[in-house]
């Protein structure tokens, strides 16, 4: 193995730039040159690339984004799509690929695996689910960024003693919406993977204004219902107005905290050991403080659950 390739794919992720950074710096440690492809795999498949060195990768670990940056490509899912990108990289005598980003960007990886090609992917997004690793790339970053914003509406909700619907990223996945809810002290979460129950709620508000509370905060994956569906439906109900907060892409951005870049760069080194090793055709992660490597397929075929003392939190704590 002379050269690999890297790219990364999906939606964006705090700590992508941390791991392109250990990829391309573990790889020229270990005798390879290392090329990128800017905007994920519809760059792949446009030959938009970018040789990378241990210079051009300098002071981006702590930046948000990536630089090479990152899109979606309809092309890519086609099996001629794929095969076109397998002959993109033979063209640039390219002997492997890391890809980095989400479950998407991984189905990708392994239909290159799946016709032969050498390839590991690197686990990022701010949704934490993906089976094969405990985190992954972008996940802390997104829920100190949601934690902050929170911290400032509670002030607000507290001043004027309102209700507040904080709405944040996951359509099908909660940890987002969880790890939120509990850091924050949220008095209610709605989650994915948890039946909503609306009567349940309006009885939690009452209680808490009949005890003298005079403001609470309520956190909903976007996955469930939009706070605005949200708020029509309490104000039906029992009459409650509540303010909306979507934070958005907001969630998406800035710099990676100190455990993203740390987390990206054992995984992207990670990566690079693994190819080296022989290995295709996995994902690296980290589970319990170790990097191992799961078979691609593994992070869809295997659900990642929710922990349930952390739903149960929410529930006595928030009273």
């Amino acid at each position: 193995m002379k050269r690999i390739g890297v790219l990364t794919s999906g939606g964006d992720a705090p700590g992508m730039n941390a791991a392109i950074r250990s990829v391309t710096r573990m790889a020229i440690y270990k005798g390879l040159d290392v090329i990128g492809f800017r905007r994920g795999f519809e760059g792949l498949l446009d030959g938009d690339v970018a040789p990378l060195t241990v210079s051009s990768v300098g002071g981006i670990i702590h930046r948000g984004g990536t630089i090479l940056r990152t899109a979606r490509s309809e092309r890519f899912m086609r099996p001629e799509g794929v095969r076109e990108g397998v002959r993109r990289l033979k063209e640039y005598d390219i002997d492997a690929l890391v890809v980095i980003g989400g479950e998407g960007s991984l189905h990708g990886a392994y239909d290159l695996h799946e016709l032969g090609y050498p390839v590991i992917g690197v686990p990022a997004t701010i949704d934490n689910d993906m089976a094969g690793t405990d985190c992954t790339i972008g996940f802390d970053t997104a829920c100190n960024t949601a934690l902050y914003c929170i911290q400032k509406l509670r002030d607000t909700a507290s001043s004027h003693e309102r209700l507040f619907l904080v709405e944040v990223m996951g359509r099908h996945a909660g940890f987002l919406a969880l790890e939120a809810a509990v850091s924050a002290g949220a008095e209610y979460v709605l989650l994915p993977e948890r039946q909503f129950d609306l009567q349940d709620l309006c009885k939690k508000l009452e209680y808490a204004h009949k005890r003298g509370k005079n403001h609470s905060l309520i956190v909903v994956a976007e996955g469930v219902m939009s706070a605005g569906e949200l708020a029509a439906q309490l104000k039906e109900t029992s009459g409650f107005d509540a303010r909306i907060v979507v934070l958005g892409h907001i969630q998406r951005g800035g710099s990676p905290s100190s455990f993203d870049a740390i987390l990206a760069s054992r995984l992207g080194g990670g990566a690079v050991e693994a190819l080296l090793r022989g290995e295709s055709g996995v994902m690296v992660g980290r589970i319990a403080g170790k990097i191992i490597t799961h078979p691609i397929q593994f992070s869809w075929e295997n659900k990642k659950d929710l922990d349930e003392d952390m739903m149960q939190l929410v529930d006595i704590l928030g009273i």
